[in-house]
């Protein structure tokens, strides 16, 4: 269970949840009334259609509540969204370039590696950089993603809150081995992670 794995997946999750609650109520309610009036106005029971005048107050209903649930859905995701581009003034910046087909993580020291080793309960920042095509970063676990476009400077944060290992992919197509762009993040203890990015190799940790 990955439900506290970064600290935005309350706030996608719930984006998510709010709209298919909503969706599903719709759904629901839609389909009832639909069969009401198949019910209520079939052709044996009605042989004679009536003209139907208008009805202000029903109309006014049908617009107002669905703007008022379209605002909400747009408010509760831009609020999350805004959340996601404020990176923390202390986050741990990391370098990161997208080429045809690996991503490749630069750290302040000078350290490189093919993974992504970032200590917990850290904010971190990824400074995104394309070396030819559209790339996108997307770690599904701690639900975010981000585009990767030459010539454009990009960035995404996050803080791990467990430790672990997780997936990193590329979500957008960039070529015929887009499908062989995976990589790992390794979540691990502030410890392991200094006595780590402190070494003068290069070599990254084992994959689990």
């Amino acid at each position: 269970m990955l439900s506290d794995a970064s600290n935005f997946i309350k706030e996608v999750d719930g984006v998510f949840l709010f709209i298919l609650g909503i969706s599903l109520a719709l759904l629901i309610l839609i389909t009832i009334l639909m069969i009401l009036f198949v019910i209520k106005f079939n052709r044996k029971r009605n042989p004679r259609p009536k003209n139907i005048k208008g009805n202000t107050t029903l109309e006014i209903i049908w617009t107002v509540i669905p703007t008022i649930l379209v605002v909400g859905m747009f408010y509760y995701g831009w609020y999350g969204y805004k959340k996601m581009t404020a990176a923390p003034k202390d986050a741990f910046e990391i370098n990161v370039n997208g080429k045809m087909w690996a991503w490749e993580f630069i750290y302040p020291n000078g350290k490189k590696t093919d993974t992504l080793v970032v200590p917990i309960q850290k904010p971190i920042k990824l400074n995104l950089k394309s070396l030819d095509v559209n790339h996108s970063l997307y770690i599904p676990a701690f639900r975010i993603k981000k585009d990767v476009i030459p010539n454009k400077d990009n960035s995404l944060w996050f803080i791990a809150n467990e430790a672990g290992v997780y997936d990193i992919a590329c979500a957008e197509y960039c070529g015929l081995r887009h499908s062989y762009m995976y990589s790992k993040l390794y979540a691990i203890h502030q410890n392991e992670f200094d006595k780590w990015y402190n070494s003068k190799t290069d070599t990254t940790l084992t994959k689990k």
